[in-house]
């Protein structure tokens, strides 16, 4: 059994990823991070030189978003972290390196795709706090249907961004299923249709929370889905 959790990197999420652990009692918890990104969260490390503009613009926009619901980016992942630690459950990380996902999206856009999305992220920094929320709100709402629509402006950052990490993840928590019998994973909610296609496609049994059910009742929904 697999139980995928979408969640919103700078939403308060905690108390529910806490009842979820408690309610599930995981094998394991995985987490949508690698080693180094989960380092650089822990340690405060900014140092970006590196990075292409539009991490650094994102990383911007979502601490802004993050101050405004009262947490840091990523506190959910941390959350999930600390208590699987705490009772002793083992943590994995199942993301992709995350500086070369970035490098790898940035050298694959056109140029109109680069002003396109920079046009996006300095919006989002500068943009009036109502009608970012609004945006979100919507995003919260319809989480597919948005995936697709960056598809069609941005296809080099969904398959790099998005598909490409779907497939890596569902093969991580695939392999994984061989090794635990019950897994709960934390993933951004746009990842859950692709990691849930990949995984049913293998008979896998999988039970899905999305974002939608952790912020819209005061106790978790949950939809299952299992292929017969």
């Amino acid at each position: 059994m697999i139980i995928l959790v979408g969640t919103g990197h700078v939403f308060d999420l905690s108390s529910k990823i806490i009842q979820l652990i408690e309610e599930k009692s995981p094998d394991v918890v995985c987490v949508e991070l690698d080693e180094k990104r989960f380092a650089a969260m822990m340690s405060g490390d900014k140092d970006s030189r590196n990075i292409p503009i539009m991490y650094r613009i994102l990383s911007k926009f979502q601490q802004r978003v993050a101050e405004w619901y009262g947490t840091r980016v990523g506190e959910e992942m941390i959350t999930a972290i600390d208590l699987a630690k705490s009772k002793g459950i083992p943590v994995k990380f199942i993301d992709m390196d995350a500086e070369e996902i970035f490098r790898k999206f940035w050298k694959s856009m056109s140029l109109r795709e680069k002003f396109r999305i920079i046009f996006s992220g300095i919006f989002g920094l500068i943009g009036r706090r109502s009608t970012i929320e609004k945006e979100i709100n919507k995003f919260k709402d319809r989480v597919d249907e948005v995936i697709e629509e960056i598809g069609k402006s941005f296809p080099s950052l969904k398959r790099v961004l998005i598909d490409e990490r779907n497939e890596y993840m569902a093969k991580r928590l695939e392999e994984l299923s061989r090794e635990y019998e019950k897994i709960i994973a934390f993933v951004g909610d746009g990842h859950i249709p692709g990691i849930e296609e990949h995984l049913r496609s293998r008979n896998i049994e999988v039970e899905v929370v999305r974002l939608r059910d952790l912020q819209g009742n005061a106790s978790v929904s949950f939809t299952v889905e299992v292929d017969p």
